[in-house]
């Protein structure tokens, strides 16, 4: 192997000296305080808990502590700076999280603080550093079970490093460290806008016990009717028999209809899809799965192809006598919840799904403006704004990947 990366700045060209991790890092860890002391609870350090190193900067923790909690060594005490990697911990599975604290922090026992002579390592340099060998970490330091994971320390520890001058370090700690910037800037955007739609939804449709919204589209006073799904949406039973699509699908939460393999990485419907459902692009379907923020399951509408197939298990129907644009939105609320909750117990599932059957599905209750206009003003509203969540939302994604290929041209 080089000991110098595919992509270098200007003016650097010895090689990169190799050492192990332990040679230059030591690992101090932390202690959890006793919560029962109220006086840990009231004082003026940070207490930062291995569930909040998630992103690479951490400003603020679960609860305060007094210096007593620090000088009873009933935790340490990190100073603002000092990357923090989780060592033990279910946020573990498939990432090795590191963080830096832009304020003092104390941190509990499932948290290490790297301590290093800034002097001879760059703090941004080796946080990118270790984030480029996150994979590898992974594979061969971190063990356990998907659920809990710990990182056997003396492992980490043997690791072997590259480093190049303090000068070229620092040069690179900054170009991630603005990348890094660039990221944390997209992430609060796509945050706000999805936190605004978060409060439109709940301003734009009537709340329970109430028939009309609080915001309304001007011109549009009249109480909302109550109808059944089934009034207003016909279910879909039509079977794949002729093979007209051989794109298994799955209802996820989060991305709507979506290709199994790109969801999953692989195909885990059956060989033989001509007993699935044949879906159209513009038709729901509802997952009676449960899944975080999702309580009672998510109704989706195909928009990403122009068919699919889906399990038997699932309920499809299309709208016949609703904007479907309004649907869509409508089933990104809570409201039909309620409804939901008269049919199916949490308890009765059947294949992991809510027992909940297609006439009982059909018959929940929905509230619907009388005025087909205001239900295309609501449903072009809500398109809009998650025209920009999308747009913000690949930005991001975009950046993330570029900084991914630096990463791997960057560091050897």
């Amino acid at each position: 192997m080089t000991n110098v990366p595919e992509l270098r700045f200007k003016g650097f060209t010895d090689a990169w000296a190799q050492r192990k991790f332990e040679d230059d890092v030591s690992l101090v860890g932390g202690a959890t305080p006793y919560k029962q002391n109220a006086d840990y609870w009231n004082g003026d350090i940070v207490w930062v808990s291995s569930q909040e190193i998630k992103e690479k900067y951490v400003a603020s923790g679960t609860y305060m502590i007094t210096k007593k909690a620090i000088d009873d060594n009933a935790t340490k005490a990190v100073k603002s700076g000092t990357p923090l990697i989780v060592t033990r911990s279910g946020v573990l599975a498939n990432r090795f999280p590191i963080s830096i604290p832009t304020v003092d922090v104390a941190i509990n026992q499932d948290i290490k603080a790297l301590v290093f002579d800034t002097d001879k390592i760059n703090t941004d340099y080796f946080v990118a550093h270790l984030q480029k060998l996150e994979d590898f970490i992974l594979k061969w330091v971190v063990k356990g079970g998907t659920t809990v994971q710990s990182v056997n320390v003396p492992d980490l520890l043997k690791m072997e490093l590259r480093y190049p001058s303090i000068e070229e370090q620092e040069q690179i700690g900054q170009f991630f460290c603005t990348l890094d910037n660039t990221i944390a800037i997209y992430k609060r955007k796509l945050d706000g806008l999805r936190k605004l739609k978060k409060a439109y939804l709940q301003q734009m449709f009537p709340q329970a016990g109430e028939m009309v919204p609080k915001i309304r589209f001007a011109g549009h006073d009249e109480p909302w009717r109550e109808v059944a799904l089934g009034d207003i949406a016909e279910r879909v039973t039509r079977k794949n028999s002729d093979l007209k699509s051989t794109l298994p699908l799955t209802i996820s939460a989060q991305h709507g209809l979506i290709d199994q393999t790109e969801f999953f990485n692989k195909q885990v419907a059956s060989r033989d899809v001509s007993g699935y459902f044949l879906v159209w692009n513009g038709e729901f379907a509802y997952n009676k799965s449960y899944s975080n923020g999702y309580p009672w399951g998510a109704v989706k509408r195909l928009d990403k192809y122009e068919m699919g197939v889906l399990s038997t298990l699932y309920i499809v129907f299309k709208p016949v006598a609703v904007e479907s644009e309004f649907l869509v939105q409508y089933y990104e609320t809570d409201n039909w919840h309620t409804e939901i909750i008269k049919y199916a117990a949490e308890g009765a599932r059947n294949h992991g799904l809510l027992n909940i059957t297609p006439a009982d599905f059909f018959k929940t209750i929905l509230f619907v403006p009388k005025s087909q206009k205001e239900q295309e003003a609501i449903g072009n509203f809500f398109l809009s704004l998650d025209n920009q969540i999308d747009a913000q939302s690949q930005q991001l994604e975009q950046v993330k990947k570029l900084k991914t290929a630096y990463l791997e041209k960057m560091f050897i």
